[in-house]
């Protein structure tokens, strides 16, 4: 197996498959309304709305800076959008299915990725001493990683809404 069908792979268990650290993101997303996706039940924590974008934004933003070869950057508004005011059961499931899309994507991008490339660095930018980027091997992880922390804090969330 190829280490580019490993991380897939990997990608894969975190997102819905049977990852070794516990349940994965759309476990975790299982049988949730629109009205307790928006709920803060933690004071000054994100929604389960909110982490759920949120994971999509950087599932995205990731397979664009793999395609682009570019370090891109988002502000807070993207990274972290805020539900509509009166969420609808039909908004929730289009954020659930934005994520899908984006999972998917990341998927076909890193499948694109060959093994010799991933370890190249993607978007360095010499003036910028503070951001020389990342490869294509350290992103795709940190998409697998990214999406165990906020499944591990849905699954805190979702305790304290039942």
């Amino acid at each position: 197996m190829s280490e580019t069908a490993r991380i897939i792979d990997q990608l894969r268990q975190a997102f819905d498959g049977e990852p070794w650290s516990g349940p994965s993101l759309l476990t975790n997303l299982n049988g949730i309304t629109a009205a307790q996706a928006a709920q803060h039940p933690v004071a000054a924590a994100h929604s389960i709305w909110e982490i759920t974008r949120h994971a999509g934004v950087w599932a995205e933003v990731v397979t664009r800076r793999i395609q682009q070869n570019a370090q891109l950057e988002i502000s807070d508004a993207e990274d972290w959008p805020a539900p509509p005011e009166n969420p609808t059961e039909a908004d929730w499931q289009q954020v659930l299915s934005e994520l899908r899309a984006a999972h998917e994507r990341l998927l076909q991008t890193a499948a694109a990725v060959a093994d010799d490339s991933l370890d190249h660095t993607i978007g360095v930018f010499p003036d910028k001493a503070q951001s020389p980027g990342s490869s294509a091997y350290v992103m795709l992880h940190g998409v697998a990683q990214h999406y165990l922390y906020h499944a591990g804090q849905i699954a805190l969330l979702r305790k304290a809404i039942s």
